[in-house]
């Protein structure tokens, strides 16, 4: 009787420990997926600065960008951390295209080069006042250089006029009413 009791214990013991073990695999897994769902652009943070998307989001002449951002599937980088540089179109901007180009853009398919336009308005490190001096190039994200010109008191990239310059936790948003083609 005493074996019967021991090996049944046992059983009970194994069982629990598997159950147990199953259970918090089951927990890390769901724990996982769910990261995987929610990058950084899901991180809640009401008491920190706005990061560039944030920004962007919150501004009735950025609708179009942040539509580009999200069909480019950048949102989650350009939450991160950073710090980054983006020369942001305004909604006037993308209107000065050929009719048709911006839903063109928008398609699935049309991904990668939506990619290189946005990655061509963005450059890894903060460009401030200090940086954009007459004369200055830089690399941008997906290849390419943009100038940095000053007539007067304006600084223009590649000749278009910086209309407004706000910075953002992660870095700094140049507002441009040109879209910006890589070369």
């Amino acid at each position: 009787m005493k074996k019967v009791i021991y090996l049944f214990t046992s059983a009970c013991i194994v069982l629990s420990a598997a159950c147990g073990s199953a259970e918090k695999q089951a927990t890390a897994t769901e724990s996982q997926a769910t990261e995987a769902v929610v990058g950084q652009s899901g991180v809640k943070d009401d008491t920190s600065d706005p990061n560039i998307v944030q920004t962007a989001v919150g501004s009735a002449d950025h609708t179009t960008l942040v539509k580009a951002v999200q069909a480019a599937g950048l949102v989650d980088a350009l939450s991160n951390a950073g710090p980054f540089t983006v020369f942001a179109p305004t909604n006037a901007a993308f209107e000065k295209l050929p009719a048709g180009t911006v839903e063109e853009l928008l398609k699935p398919e049309k991904k990668s080069d939506l990619e290189n336009i946005l990655g061509y308005h963005t450059y890894v490190g903060v460009l401030d006042g200090v940086l954009l001096q007459d004369g200055a190039e830089y690399d941008m994200v997906y290849g390419g250089k943009v100038k940095i010109s000053k007539d007067g008191d304006k600084t223009l990239v590649n000749g278009k006029p910086i209309l407004a310059t706000i910075k953002t936790s992660n870095g700094i948003i140049h507002v441009i009413d040109e879209v910006l083609l890589p070369q």
